[in-house]
């Protein structure tokens, strides 16, 4: 009961965050400083994601086929590859790298 409780209280806090941006802002915009900050929430939270994946845990397992999946990607990406086809393409090499491991 104690679990079902707290996954209703972090939906209902998640949902009442999600609501207070439009209820306090209204259609006033954002000043531009804020905005740029905002936009670059996503990616800094991304990386931080990809790194604490790739790492393991406590830091300790670096998975080399991770690592060349990524640059699997990034190279992909840098030759204008659409980003789906480059993450399909890291995919790739991580599958295989892992198989023939």
């Amino acid at each position: 009961m104690t679990l079902w409780l707290a996954i209703v209280l972090v939906a209902l806090v998640s949902i009442g965050f999600k609501a207070a941006g439009p209820v306090l802002l209204g259609d006033r915009t954002l000043p531009p400083r804020v905005a740029a900050v905002i936009a670059l929430l996503a990616p800094a939270l991304l990386a931080g994601l990809v790194l604490t994946d790739v790492t393991g845990p406590d830091w300790s397992g670096l998975d080399w086929t991770l690592c060349a999946g990524l640059a699997a990607i990034a190279v992909t990406y840098a030759l204008r590859v659409p980003a789906l086809v480059a993450i399909l393409c890291g995919v790739v090499v991580t599958a295989v790298l892992r198989f023939l491991g």
